[in-house]
């Protein structure tokens, strides 16, 4: 008999069995609840799995969830012993616990769901702890915000559930409970259904597949990154794949001017070269539409898992995905193609590149909590969870030529060899010390970071047809429509820049003071910190003629250029309405050279280039690159730079 058959079988025996004076559920009935659709497994746990046709019904459920698994759910029942001097009782022992889970599940959601929300406990046939899980989980679907969140805090906070429970919640919780899990602090990922199991392909048929869908997006009237990056890559993978297939590994072509090596996997190479193309794509709402309509959400996700051990690989799947959950209308599907566990887990990630990305995408599905949305190149450092903490004040960072949201603003690398105090804290390294140091000290601040692509050469160029898009001016545009979505302006206000970013700071802060939609943002404005800006010009740019990979200099060095009109046009215009907003600003200046290359050693932004004309100007016994990079906690950089935020936001902070 098989183990349906066997299931139907014993429910037959609840209706059919004792006294015929008793009245007793008919199986007609029992078949509308439950269809029994799994398996018995004898071992460390004895379960099966049923079908409830009728639980929408009985529990006014309706969760994304549960139509994922097209209302299936999991009854677990105690171990049944193995052993073959037992086998007889083997049948009885597993109907009675299933008989006994069955109904006293049945039960128990029934009457906590009939009931109002100040039912005691005593009043039900069951542990208190039971009761709790499911009052929980119906405050979570509450229509009273207040409730529905303390409720879900609960439920994450919660340590003495068992992990049917656990499982429970993963199953019956709605799209929104699941997202508020997800942004809870030190979760238990047990919360959370795994995402579906990555059907085993060949490495080919992915990047085949991944090439299908980018030749499915809209081809015509591009922007033309996205054109360029589309292109690059379907000529490239193809390239790629040839050669793979047909045994040549070295090849070339623009976007690979290499020879590939037996050590690295050329699929990954399509992989990413198609990735970097979707990205783009993402940015793009209606492209968002067919990816999902294409099925991308699911092929995206057995990527993911097929590729645990590229990092780059995943960074960019999370990046796509925080994009498209730009659009509401799309989470439903992201969330049903498992995303949120997914996401759960990357937050946990010691890298804060992984953790950053993914705590971009799900602030962007916490509809519930957050009410900014992050554009692509803008993170949120801090808070990444949900936090019951009030956000008083928000600090902005922004680097600059070369840099990045989170290398630049790393602690400073200490040789170890040299100092064994900093060897024997090597732990308390970090890699980004406005997340954590700053983070610590201020934690009623909003902390973001966002990056831009800069580059020395037009050689290194990601994007060749993108010139005009590396002017500060175009920068400036898109960088305040991004920071506007972000909530910046919308409370007081702290700029940290390094090197070209304060330019690009005094540009946003420029133009934002000449557009009455983003007058809050200047109005907001407490304070500036600048970390060696060249405010006057750069001695970089006078040497990018004669450095053999800067023959081609890029806009952004071009701009930098010492005594540039444009420089001092910017300058002039700053400083015009600065003093009369009465900005509080602090300059570092940077007085050892730094290594350009191997051949030049200069001062990147010498100390009267680094004078702005208003505010206190420090100069530090660092270089360009280590003047935003504090030593450690102690160090005089960070403390300065965390007296001054603390000071102009003094009202803010309460101090």
């Amino acid at each position: 008999m098989s183990v349906a058959a066997y299931c139907i079988f014993c429910y037959r025996q609840i209706g059919t069995s004792g006294p015929a004076t008793k009245k007793h559920v008919p199986w007609n009935y029992i078949r509308k609840i439950a269809k029994v659709t799994g398996s018995l497994v004898l071992g460390g746990f004895v379960f099966i799995t049923y079908e409830v046709l009728s639980l929408k019904k009985l529990l006014q459920l309706d969760t994304q969830a549960i139509n994922q698994e097209k209302l299936k759910s999991y009854v677990y029942v105690h171990t049944t012993s193995l052993n073959p001097s037992e086998y007889q009782g083997i049948t009885y022992q597993a109907r009675k616990e299933i008989h006994k889970a069955v109904r006293k599940i049945l039960e128990t959601e029934a009457k906590i769901f009939r009931r109002p929300f100040n039912e005691q406990f005593s009043t039900f046939d069951v542990e208190d702890h039971e009761c709790a899980l499911w009052l929980l989980l119906r405050r979570c679907q509450s229509e009273d915000k207040e409730v529905r969140l303390q409720a879900v805090q609960d439920l994450a906070h919660n340590t003495h559930w068992h992990g049917y429970q656990y499982s429970t919640v993963a199953q019956t919780c709605d799209q929104r409970t699941a997202i508020g899990l997800a942004r809870s602090k030190d979760i238990d990922l047990r919360f959370f259904l795994p995402p579906p199991l990555p059907r085993i392909k060949n490495d080919y048929l992915i990047g085949d597949e991944l090439r299908s869908l980018l030749v499915s997006l809209p081809q015509t009237d591009l922007d033309p990154c996205v054109q360029y990056f589309t292109s690059l890559a379907l000529r490239e993978s193809s390239q790629i794949l040839a050669a793979q297939r047909g045994g040549l590994w070295c090849f070339g072509g623009s976007g690979l001017p290499y020879c590939e090596t037996l050590s690295k996997i050329p699929s990954e190479t399509v992989e990413l070269f198609c990735l970097q193309a979707l990205v783009q794509h993402s940015k793009v709402s209606s492209h968002c539409d067919k990816i999902e309509a294409k099925g991308g959400l699911q092929l995206l996700q057995r990527i993911y898992q097929q590729r645990k051990d590229s990092a780059k690989i995943q960074r960019n799947i999370i990046r796509i995905i925080g994009n498209m959950a730009l659009d509401e209308r799309l989470h439903s599907s992201i969330v049903r193609a498992g995303w949120v566990s997914v996401l759960a887990e990357a937050m946990k990630s010691p890298h804060v590149i992984q953790s950053s990305h993914a705590s971009r995408a799900l602030a962007n599905l916490d509809r519930d909590t957050v009410q900014e949305k992050y554009s692509d190149g803008v993170y949120i450092l801090h808070p990444q969870y949900r936090s019951s903490q009030p956000i008083r004040a928000d600090i902005l960072f922004v680097h600059g030529l070369l840099g990045a949201a989170f290398k630049t603003w790393r602690q400073q690398d200490v040789d170890r060899r040299l100092d064994k105090k900093a060897s024997e804290g090597e732990e308390d390294y970090t890699q980004c010390w406005p997340k954590t140091w700053l983070a610590s000290d201020c934690p009623a601040l909003r902390i973001i970071s966002v990056e831009y692509d800069t580059h020395w050469s037009d050689w290194k160029a990601k994007c060749p047809v993108e010139a005009h898009r590396k002017s500060i001016a175009y920068r400036s545009n898109e960088l305040l429509d991004k920071l506007r979505a972000a909530g910046i302006g919308d409370r007081p206000l702290v700029w940290v820049s390094h090197s070209m970013g304060g330019l690009l700071v005094k540009k946003m802060l420029v133009d934002a003071s000449k557009n009455p939609e983003m007058d809050k943002i200047v109005n907001n404005t407490r304070g500036i910190i600048f970390y060696s800006v060249p405010h006057h010009g750069s001695q970089l740019a006078e040497y990018s003629i004669n450095a053999r990979y800067l023959i081609f200099p890029s806009v952004e060095v071009k701009e930098l250029s010492k005594d540039s009109p444009a420089l001092k046009e910017l300058n002039d215009d700053f400083l015009s309405f600065a003093k009369d907003k009465k900005f509080s600003v602090l300059s570092f200046a940077e007085t050892l050279p730094t290594h350009i290359g191997s051949m030049i050693k200069l001062h990147v932004v010498p100390l009267e280039s680094a004078k702005l004309g208003i505010g206190d100007l420090i100069p530090v016994d660092v270089n360009h690159l280590n003047i935003c990079k504090p030593k450690k906690k102690d160090a005089f950089l960070y403390q300065r730079t965390l007296k001054f935020i603390q000071d102009v936001l003094a009202q803010e902070l309460g101090d």
